[in-house]
């Protein structure tokens, strides 16, 4: 095994999804959100992997579908749903959101990762477990975490007097697919 190894988009998603609530939230679409662009190294030592860094640009939102809502989700809509999501996260102030860890440990099908996620210029401890699945010549790897979004400066965006809003906790999906 390498002693360092890289992964970006080309091998895999990373994805937010979000939820609403309020009494307007049945005007509200719950979005996928897709990070186009990111980038994981993984330390090695021996078998196992030692330390993780992913960073993800936030300017490369793209909302990839709304669920619910009056009506479905129309091109303008998703350009001004990335828009408020540009806007919500402070995007030219904070063009980065990153994890980093160096406490990789055995778990039950995988990893347990515990570390420093920085969103919005704020870094917390913040701990996800990654599914490792192994075939004859690829590792596919899954992670879901859930990141309430105000333990990191981030306000929800709100719309009709904030009688509709985005759920504070949105959970992020990770999926890649890494040959050996």
């Amino acid at each position: 095994m390498p002693a360092l190894r890289t992964l970006d988009a080309s091998d895999g998603a990373l994805r937010i999804r979000t939820d609403v609530t309020g009494p307007a939230a049945r005007m509200g679409h719950r979005l996928t959100i897709l990070v186009a662009t990111w980038r994981a190294t993984v330390e090695w030592d021996g078998e196992d992997p030692s330390a993780v860094r992913l960073t993800a640009d936030v300017d490369s939102l793209q909302i990839e579908r709304g669920e619910g809502g009056v009506t479905p989700l129309s091109g303008p809509e998703r350009a001004l749903a990335r828009t408020n999501a540009l806007k919500t996260l402070s995007a030219q102030r904070y063009p980065t959101v990153s994890f980093e860890t160096r406490e990789v440990t055995p778990a039950d099908g995988g990893y347990h990762l515990a570390g420093e996620l920085e969103i919005h210029g704020h870094r917390r401890r913040h701990s996800l477990d990654v599914a490792v699945t192994e075939t004859a010549d690829v590792w596919q790897l899954d992670a879901r975490t859930a990141v309430q979004q105000t333990d990191f400066g981030v306000k929800p965006y709100s719309m009709v007097m904030g009688s509709m809003k985005v759920v504070d906790t949105v959970t992020v999906e990770f999926s890649a697919t890494v040959g050996k």
